[in-house]
């Protein structure tokens, strides 16, 4: 909550890291490492300078994920010796957490076709579709079938607003 707080924890988060020669995992590091050229305020700035000033120093491995690639800071990006690029699903990925997601919740795995054909037109699907489908029909207490499923997939695609550019990724600095 107060200004200079963040690049504290950070330090420290780093300093405990290097002490313990474990590795550091940053998750939505887009919210530490944006570009600096969006910032409108100062802090944001002087977060993402912090950031880079520890990841510089840091000879532990340090592990970075997030879905906003475009929006991390160029500087940032030098200083990760590996960039990894998740894409969505492709269809017989999906074809399989689709037929375990009916399992899971209940239901019979349902015959390759049609069911394969309509997931694949979904497109652009990625395991946490999966996972909150799954967890809303548990939660809602539904064995659904596979037109269920299919439509609460869709349902999530569209309630995402999903672009074909946007992926999920790791990036890490060994």
């Amino acid at each position: 909550p107060y200004v200079g707080e963040t690049e504290q924890r950070l330090a420290r988060s780093f300093r405990e890291a290097s002490k313990l020669g474990a590795v550091l995992m940053l998750d939505e590091v887009d919210s530490f490492l944006r570009d600096r050229r969006l910032a409108q305020v100062h802090w944001e700035i002087s977060q993402v300078n912090e950031l880079l000033v520890q990841m510089e120093a840091f000879s532990g491995l340090l592990i970075a994920a997030t879905n906003l690639f475009a929006e991390l800071d160029a500087a940032a990006l030098r200083r990760f010796d590996l960039k990894v690029r998740f894409d969505y699903l492709r269809p017989d990925q999906a074809w399989g957490l689709f037929r375990a997601a009916l399992r899971e919740l209940g239901g019979r795995s349902p015959q390759p076709h049609p069911w394969q054909a309509r997931l694949a037109e979904l497109g652009q699907l990625t395991p946490g579709d999966f996972a909150v489908v799954v967890r809303r029909q548990r939660l809602l207490g539904n064995r659904p079938t596979p037109e269920d499923l299919l439509a609460a997939l869709r349902a999530e695609l569209e309630a995402s607003g999903r672009c074909a550019e946007r992926s999920i990724g790791f990036l890490a600095k060994l």
